[in-house]
């Protein structure tokens, strides 16, 4: 096993891993970095599902026999999608019966969905349902008809991966409407132990952003501020975090047995090269997180990665300060992450659409 790695789960962070195909899950690989590089959990998206099934001959089978059974491109997708999360999750089970929190699996809603309230809470009962396993987690956009969504999800005693997350102001709605949710759950009688949750808060775009931006300014003082952001972003978003669940509203459902919302770093593969490669999970190490790596990512806290010890808490203050620069040096934060949010819902929407010609592609090879 990895000793920084180690280092890493050991200081309180949960190490997921941003992929998954039929292939890693046949030939032992899933298996094997739960065994060797500390990872606990997995999560996915069309992207990730796209390049499995366009690399992997391991789905023609089954591509084959829905298309003989006279399955549409969306059947097929769902079908393919769930036997991989639950396949994962039975590889994880272990993993959600010895921790807490971990062994976790995520399946994402349809992208498409993101501005639809009701068939977005439509699409999250029916891939629980077809997933059928208590390690996975049903991720849904944190939009303004997402919200909604995420409360509902979390009434029925579906355990939710809320993503898309790029402002402290809207992850403070995404940890209402969980509380929500739990409070409605349990008014229903539902366990609330059984439910669990991340919010998946998106780190590296953030700094792409702003760093556009700043450049564009050209002071002085804004090009000093490059690299800055993301870190500061979600620095802050653990202050909101310890906040929220530090309070009299939280202590009444963990009393009840519900188990905290904790905060995921995603989006944490470093896209400007200037910068360390292993950004942003050394500068983001605190207890009670998760960090969410592509395999690269993975790879390269393993062979040069630092664990310094927290560099979390207690460093709003600090971080605050470097937002207050940004607006400063002219920065339009608002304008920022309403950008972010779009781009990210249509990036998201563009994957799907990569995966549906990925798999009708496939469709039509097996005939």
């Amino acid at each position: 096993m990895s000793d920084r790695l180690k280092a890493l789960a050991q200081a309180g962070v949960s190490i997921w891993l941003d992929d998954l195909s039929r292939e890693r899950i046949e030939t032992g690989n899933l298996a094997d970095l739960v065994k060797e590089k500390s990872v606990v959990g997995v999560t996915t998206n069309p992207t990730i599902f796209a390049a499995a099934i366009a690399n992997g001959e391991r789905y023609d089978d089954q591509v084959r026999k829905l298309v003989a059974d006279g399955a549409d491109v969306d059947t097929v997708i769902f079908d393919l999608t769930t036997e991989d999360v639950r396949n994962a999750c039975d590889i994880l089970a272990p993993v959600a019966q010895a921790t807490k929190d971990d062994g976790r699996v995520s399946i994402e809603v349809e992208p498409t969905l993101a501005n639809d309230t009701d068939a977005t809470i439509a699409s999250a009962k029916a891939l629980w349902a077809a997933v059928d396993r208590p390690n996975a987690l049903i991720k849904i956009p944190a939009t303004l008809e997402g919200l909604p969504a995420i409360t509902a999800a979390i009434s029925e005693g579906i355990s939710v991966n809320v993503t898309l997350i790029f402002s402290v102001e809207r992850y403070r709605a995404v940890m209402d409407a969980y509380l929500t949710g739990l409070e409605q759950a349990k008014e229903k009688g539902i366990d609330l132990s059984t439910i669990r949750s991340v919010a998946s808060f998106f780190v590296s775009r953030v700094d792409t952003e702003i760093d556009k931006r700043l450049e564009k300014i050209g002071t002085p003082e804004a090009t000093a501020l490059a690299g800055k952001a993301a870190v500061a972003n979600a620095r802050l978003a653990y202050a909101a975090f310890e906040e929220v669940f530090g309070g009299e509203r939280w202590a009444a459902l963990e009393a009840a047995g519900a188990n905290r919302q904790r905060p995921l770093w995603a989006s944490t593969g470093v896209k400007n090269p200037a910068y360390p490669d292993t950004l942003y999970v050394t500068d983001l190490v605190v207890a009670d997180t998760v960090n969410t790596m592509p395999e690269k990512t993975l790879e390269a806290f393993a062979d040069h990665g630092e664990v310094t010890g927290d560099m979390v808490s207690g460093r709003a203050a600090e971080a605050q300060q470097v937002f207050d620069d940004l607006a400063t040096a002219g920065v339009d934060l608002p304008d920022v992450f309403t950008v972010l949010e779009l781009e990210g819902v249509d990036k998201f929407k563009a994957s799907w659409t990569e995966l549906v010609d990925t798999v009708k592609g496939q469709m039509e090879s097996v005939k």
